[in-house]
């Protein structure tokens, strides 16, 4: 393994579960967008990687649910729907375009939501210690 690899699995083992999450949906949101180009330059094969990888990341997200927080029912029937519509789009090309960027839009939205879950979490803790402080 080089350097850049060693450093960058340091990196993303030194990272939270939070921000690990949000890498997720990064990485899934920059394939999609990678996909549309590739599907607007007619190179079908890295379109259909791009597709794949999303879709595994996906797949992932929902392997990885807590299925005894009751939001985790509600997330997996989202993330099936996403990996259905990934297939279909992928199946479909030039004909199903216009839902990558819907597609792209439900991730966003659920970065988002995560993101700002993930911060209320951290200050919620930071005012329960100066709550035992006082």
């Amino acid at each position: 393994m080089n350097g850049y690899s060693r450093y960058k699995e340091q990196t993303i083992y030194s990272m939270s579960s939070a921000e690990q999450l949000l890498l997720l949906f990064d990485e899934a949101i920059s394939r999609l967008n990678r996909a549309e180009y590739s599907l607007n330059d007619k190179n079908y094969s890295d379109f259909e990687d791009c597709i794949t990888r999303t879709s595994r990341i996906v797949r992932y997200l929902m392997d990885i649910l807590d299925m005894s927080q009751p939001i985790s029912i509600d997330l997996r029937r989202i993330y099936n729907y996403l990996v259905y519509d990934l297939s279909i789009i992928k199946a479909g090309r030039e004909r199903r375009q216009d839902e990558i960027g819907r597609i792209r839009h439900i991730l966003s939205e659920l970065r988002e939501a995560f993101d700002e879950a993930s911060r209320k979490v951290n200050d919620v803790h930071m005012v329960k210690e100066s709550n035992i402080r006082g």
